[in-house]
């Protein structure tokens, strides 16, 4: 247990920030973390917590966006900023196993040809889905969104949410900006089902550092 952290106290998201930032003493830009324990039952499926939000101050990782689409909005995709975009041609590419990208982004009339990699993309977490933004008409927007930082959140097996909010390298108020973001967009994301407590812990922490326990009612308080 870090010495700098009292594991009985809840600290403000300012002191958990600064907190988390002096603790990040790896060798590399350690990833700034929110983890989210949500008082849902994770075995009903109309409880499942799932959704996209686009960090204000961005993630600090470069993606690698490929779409597939066809004619025109392919092209598009790829004035938009996407790295790789195509048709038959990335469909057959990915079919030999190449999967050399971070997210795939697909129009909802290739889907049915994408089905067939669902072996390739499934275990990889690859396959697009409109629950995360990743089935659209609207390449560009995602396109544009991700390049700019949209995190996808979804719940575990065990109803705790894990989400990127920045890096250590990042300012404390960037990192603080993002971290109110998500939290509230996984506030807006509660289950109409869900009953009683809905959010009951939230903890900041870096790829290396200890859990940083946080205040998070006033948090949420403040957003509404």
């Amino acid at each position: 247990m870090d010495k700098n952290v009292d594991p009985n106290k809840r600290y403000t998201l300012a002191d958990a920030v600064q907190i988390v930032k002096k603790n990040a003493t790896a060798k590399f830009d350690e990833t700034v973390e929110l983890h989210v324990r949500l008082g849902v039952d994770p075995k009903k499926t109309d409880q499942s917590v799932r959704g996209v939000v686009v960090l204000p101050k961005g993630s600090g990782k470069k993606k690698i966006i490929a779409v597939i689409a066809k004619g025109e909005k392919a092209k598009d995709a790829e004035a938009a900023g996407a790295d790789f975009a195509g048709d038959a041609d990335l469909i057959e590419k990915i079919s030999k196993g190449w999967t050399e990208f971070d997210v795939l982004v697909a129009t909802p009339d290739v889907m049915k040809d994408l089905s067939k990699l669902g072996k390739i993309l499934g275990p990889k977490g690859l396959m697009p889905n409109p629950k995360s933004g990743t089935v659209t008409l609207n390449v560009v927007q995602a396109v544009k969104e991700l390049k700019a930082g949209r995190a996808e959140f979804k719940m575990d097996d065990s109803a705790n949410l894990h989400a990127a909010v920045g890096k250590a390298s990042f300012s404390a108020e960037d990192i603080a900006e993002n971290t109110r973001s998500v939290l509230t967009a996984i506030n807006s994301a509660r289950p109409t089902t869900a009953k009683g407590v809905y959010i009951r812990s939230v903890t900041l922490t870096s790829t290396m550092g200890a859990g940083v326990r946080i205040a998070h009612e006033a948090l949420l308080a403040a957003s509404v």
